[in-house]
């Protein structure tokens, strides 16, 4: 038996040599199209793929039932949305706590957790980014600016890394990058609002 969405699909397991080769046949549905799979159960127990095409390693003749969640892509953007000014609060946390590091000297600690922080924000911009060009199609000279000046301290932060001037790098998190924090959480939350406007709220 395989259902989607609470739906029993027409098609049977037999028919299938593998879980792979079922999950492949339920996403290319039309009704498919723009949904983002949330769970997948395989005899009424949870399933997630321990390594890539685990899916294609069990055989049909061990399933009995899957079941397949999706929600659509909208709603999936508008949930990670709603995570984004948290993010933006970590990244204030982390900056802080590497500020006082790189003043207490404790530098190799203050270097390990500032290149997370950095990963961090590079993913937390680019995330922005996709969420504004998919589902805010107006062009905010202000989010603009807002996205220049992080780019810009991002370019100032490395140069203090290269030059390993820590108290300068301790200041430019203190002063200038935790004050973007709050700007981006703030914009953030806007960018959430918007879109939970805009979207329709489909399951």
């Amino acid at each position: 038996m395989i259902i989607v969405d609470g739906c029993k699909s027409g098609k049977e397991i037999s028919n299938f040599g593998n879980l792979e080769e079922v999950l492949t046949h339920v996403m290319e549905g039309e009704s498919m199209e723009n949904r983002v799979v949330t769970d997948v159960f395989v005899n009424n127990e949870s399933f997630s793929e321990i390594y890539p095409h685990q899916a294609e390693d069990i055989p049909c003749d061990s399933i009995e039932s899957v079941e397949v969640r999706t929600v659509s892509a909208e709603s999936m953007a508008v949930d990670i949305a709603a995570e984004m000014g948290k993010v933006a609060r970590m990244m204030a946390s982390g900056a802080r706590h590497v500020a006082r590091l790189f003043r207490e000297a404790a530098n190799s600690d203050a270097l390990e957790l500032l290149q997370d922080m950095l990963d961090v924000t590079r993913d937390f911009m680019g995330m922005t980014a996709v969420l504004r060009g998919n589902f805010a199609k107006d062009q905010d000279p202000e989010f603009m600016a807002l996205a220049e000046k992080l780019s810009g301290l991002l370019t100032e932060m490395s140069e203090s890394l290269e030059m390993e001037d820590w108290i300068l790098l301790a200041d430019l998190l203190e002063y200038e990058y935790l004050p973007l924090c709050e700007e981006w959480r703030a914009v953030s939350e806007q960018l959430h609002q918007l879109m939970a406007k805009s979207i329709p709220q489909q399951q």
